[in-house]
């Protein structure tokens, strides 16, 4: 069994589809990317770390902009275009990547995992259920999707740690910590593998990886992702508490 593989942690004038990148920096990398007035590329619009005075920004609607609103992710994103340099960076420590999609391509990312991505990238989403996921305490979670539509395209992405990617070949099984995987090929299915332990002080108590058979690929991330902060406790009632 080959061993997964480190994904490149930096970058120098790489080019793809007609767009330019740099990716810098260790703890908290950053990823500037060189507009030529011709392409746009789109970004979570928290992550915007300082752009040229000529690059332009917008709001871009996301398909299935309700259908996402009820799932409490956003709705919108931040499109930036014209000529110049943007730099984006992720609020926490990991590695930053792109991933080069030919034509037709298709990738399935881990949610809250997506940087940016170039204008020809199509973005939807799915919820997968009946898999357990221990980091967000509930069975199923989303999946993020991403199609390269209109030729090829560039797809960034941050993962926690850093990012290794494992070649499956065809029936090659890999288990993976469940907030350890980030993303995988859309032909590489995942189940959930639960595995008693019967020894000592934990017998009786089960050990839950998730599944990946290929083939296909998966990247394993080398630090989970932070759980998700709980909702703030509603106001306190002001007349309740005047008596």
């Amino acid at each position: 069994m080959e061993l997964p593989v480190l994904l490149p942690t930096s970058a120098q004038s790489e080019t793809f589809a007609g767009i330019t990148y740099h990716l810098d920096g260790n703890l908290v990398p950053a990823l500037t990317i060189l507009l030529d007035g011709e392409r746009s590329v789109y970004f979570e619009h928290h992550i915007l770390l300082w752009k040229h005075q000529d690059v332009k920004i917008s709001i871009k609607p996301m398909k299935g902009a309700l259908q996402r609103m009820f799932a409490g992710m956003q709705v919108f994103v931040t499109e930036a275009y014209g000529k110049g340099q943007v730099a984006l960076s992720r609020d926490g420590p990991g590695q930053l990547f792109a991933l080069h999609l030919k034509e037709g391509e298709e990738i399935h990312v881990r949610e809250h995992q997506f940087v940016a991505a170039t204008e020809n990238i199509e973005y939807t989403f799915e919820w997968v259920t009946g898999l357990s996921n221990i980091l967000f305490g509930k069975s199923g979670f989303f999946v993020d999707k991403f199609r390269a539509r209109s030729g090829d395209g560039i797809l960034w992405l941050h993962g926690y740690g850093n990012v290794f990617e494992k070649s499956l070949a065809a029936g090659e099984s890999i288990d993976v910590e469940p907030g350890a995987w980030l993303y995988k090929s859309p032909e590489t299915e995942m189940s959930t593998n639960l595995q008693k332990l019967m020894v000592g002080f934990v017998a009786g108590t089960s050990m839950m990886m998730n599944r990946f058979t290929g083939p296909g690929c998966v990247a394993i991330q080398t630090m989970p992702p932070p759980s998700p902060e709980p909702p703030p406790p509603p106001p306190a009632n002001t007349a309740e508490k005047s008596r």
